[in-house]
């Protein structure tokens, strides 16, 4: 699967905008990686494991009847791990380190997603669908025929009153 450049450069440019970043994985919710900037992790398992909880901390939503979810956030002793819904087949899951500015990674994280979700919009549409001929062509099936459409129309509709 190619990924397209502009996702890479989001990615990059969250890294620029925060430098507690260690690590960010764009995965789809089946927990398959789309992208990623996460040399000190292993991206496959971090997908998995997102998709994973982002599934469960949708469960919870529904069973408090918040409404649909968007991000979730894991603390540990030294550091965060943010995930981000992106679309309604992807999310971004960040790795920050304990001294990172919570809510900066919100701020940033929420714009990324929003651009990577216009990003993934343009990919996703679909090609234009090639024209049906009407009139039968070469290398176009003929129409099928039913047993009553050979039958005159006179005995189509005697067939029908009697």
């Amino acid at each position: 699967m190619t990924v397209d450049p502009a996702v890479l450069e989001e990615l990059d440019r969250l890294r620029s905008r925060l430098p507690e970043l260690s690590g960010s994985v764009l995965a789809t919710t089946d927990g398959l990686v789309v992208a990623h900037d996460a040399h000190e992790h292993e991206p496959d398992g971090l997908a998995a494991l997102a998709a994973a909880h982002l599934a469960l901390a949708r469960r919870f939503a529904h069973a408090v009847s918040h409404g649909g979810l968007r991000e979730s956030v894991v603390e540990c002793d030294r550091g965060y791990i943010t995930t981000y819904t992106a679309g309604p087949n992807t999310l971004l899951t960040l790795v920050t380190s304990g001294d990172a500015n919570l809510a900066m990674v919100h701020l940033e994280a929420r714009r990324c997603v929003r651009r990577l979700v216009r990003i993934l919009t343009v990919e996703a549409k679909p090609k234009a669908r090639p024209e049906i001929p009407t009139q039968p062509g070469p290398g176009v099936p003929l129409a099928r025929r039913t047993p009553m459409a050979t039958l005159p129309h006179n005995a189509r509709r005697r067939q029908a009153t009697g």
